[in-house]
């Protein structure tokens, strides 16, 4: 990889199939090179994939593929802008039905342990906003599970 700096996301053995995945559902996102061990490893043989270079919604990172040693969290996560409710639902449900799990207030976590927040733009604006258009767009926002757009739009509006 040529840039200054790249997101390095440690995987246990299968960051290729997690890149394919991220490439497939989000746009501006692609698997680069996929580099093999030159060597066996702790937890991995020659000829493995290692490295994988990819991007993510325009962001370069490289998957590593480092064992079970560490598991992500959602100190760590990719925010994805979404458009309308068709896109939030689209982004939400490949990566759910992928073997992923909901969570609160947009976020959710594909199967390799990655947290996701889908944010549909509605509620960004709105909390630039601040004030009473903020505080209303929050508490629509609190029991969410997957965000929805349109009880969003209702809150803004009062």
């Amino acid at each position: 990889m040529s840039n200054k700096n790249t997101i390095c996301l440690w995987f246990d053995h299968d960051a290729e199939a997690a890149a394919r995945f991220y490439a497939q559902t989000f746009p501006d996102s692609s698997v680069g090179t996929v580099h093999r061990a030159p060597a066996d490893y702790p937890d991995g043989k020659a000829g493995d994939a290692l490295t994988v270079e990819f991007t993510v919604a325009g962001i370069p990172c490289i998957g590593l593929n480092g064992g079970p040693r560490f598991k992500h969290s959602e100190a760590f996560s990719f925010q994805i802008a979404s458009l309308d409710q068709a896109e939030t639902d689209r982004y939400w449900n490949a990566i759910v039905a992928n073997g992923g799990e909901e969570s609160h207030c947009g976020w959710c976590r594909d199967r390799w342990g990655i947290s996701w927040q889908i944010t549909p733009r509605v509620l960004t604006d709105a909390m630039a906003k601040g004030g009473d258009v903020a505080r209303r767009a929050f508490e629509a926002m609190m029991p969410m599970m997957k965000i929805d757009v349109a009880a969003i739009e209702a809150a803004v509006r009062g």
